[in-house]
């Protein structure tokens, strides 16, 4: 385990509109306002066509295989995640989100492109004090939060 204190700043209310792209517009909220660490808040819907990753193939293979799942109706959508950058200093969001319809809820990153059904808010609430920053991490390919 790794962690450092820091506190928050400022609060941001977005609201994505139908068809926007959740990630792309988080991530250019907080390029605008020059906002490079938060948690994110996230609640509404989820249009057809959605992708979520879904999980690995394996739990603990040599090497992962994203599984994604494409969401086939609108779903409704609870979310949560964060923003630090990468080590270019641009804005990352990392965010997860049930996606749910009836009986059935499908969970993963939005990283693949959820889009906006209607309407999604967020709440970006931002973390001041922090060098936390997110870099390759060459032995799970993945760009992990160094603290």
């Amino acid at each position: 385990m790794r962690y450092a204190s820091a506190q928050m700043g400022r609060v941001l209310v977005v609201r994505l509109d139908d068809g926007d792209v959740v990630h792309e517009c988080i991530e250019e909220v907080a390029r605008r306002e020059g906002v490079s660490r938060a948690a994110v808040l996230l609640v509404g819907g989820a249009d057809e066509g959605s992708t979520l990753v879904v999980g690995p193939a394996a739990g603990r293979a040599d090497s992962i295989a994203p599984m994604e799942h494409i969401l086939d109706a609108v779903h409704e959508v609870a979310g949560v995640g964060t923003i630090f950058p990468d080590e270019r200093g641009e804005p990352v969001l990392h965010l997860h989100a049930a996606c749910g319809r009836e009986d059935h809820t499908h969970t993963g990153c939005v990283r693949l492109g959820v889009r906006t059904w209607l309407v999604l808010e967020a709440i970006v609430m931002e973390i001041v004090g922090s060098s936390a920053v997110r870099r390759p991490d060459p032995g799970s390919g993945f760009d992990l939060l160094n603290v």
